[in-house]
C-alpha cells in the first residue's frame, strides 16, 4: 500500500506541475480544455494566474512527500482537494458542460481524496 500511495501522489503533483506549465505556456488551449474557453481577446492574466496556483500547488506537493513525509502530503491532498471541487462549480456556473465539471473535475477531487486516503493509511 505504501507504493501505491506514493506513486498516486506524485503522479497527481506531477500532473498539477503539468497543467500549471501548460496554462503558462498554451494559456487559450488549457482554459479550453478546463471546460470554460476563454476569449481570444480577453485578459490573459487570469489564465497566467492560474497556471501559477498549480505549478505551485504542485510543486508543494513534490516538497512536502519529500522533506516533511506521507503524513503532511495526506493532510495538503485533504485541503487540496477543495480546488477541483470548486473548479467543478466553476465550469458549471459559466456555462461548461456537465461531462468536463463531472468527468474531469468532480472526480479529479475524489482522486485527491483517494490520494489522501491512502497516505493517512501509511
Amino acid at each position: 500500500m505504501t507504493v501505491a500511495a506514493y506513486t498516486l501522489a506524485v503522479v497527481l503533483d506531477l500532473f498539477v506541475v503539468f497543467i500549471g506549465a501548460r496554462f503558462l505556456l498554451r494559456p487559450l488551449p488549457s482554459a479550453a480544455g478546463y471546460g470554460v474557453p476563454a476569449k481570444a481577446d480577453g485578459d490573459r492574466a487570469y489564465l497566467t494566474v492560474k497556471g501559477l496556483r498549480d505549478l505551485t500547488f504542485g510543486l508543494l506537493g513534490l516538497a512536502l512527500l519529500a522533506f516533511a513525509g506521507a503524513r503532511a502530503e495526506a493532510w495538503y491532498m485533504l485541503l487540496v482537494a477543495l480546488v477541483p471541487l470548486g473548479d467543478t462549480l466553476i465550469v458549471l456556473r459559466h456555462g461548461g458542460t456537465k461531462a468536463v465539471a463531472y468527468g474531469i473535475h468532480f472526480a479529479t477531487a475524489v482522486v485527491v481524496l483517494v490520494s489522501a486516503g491512502l497516505l493517512f493509511a501509511v
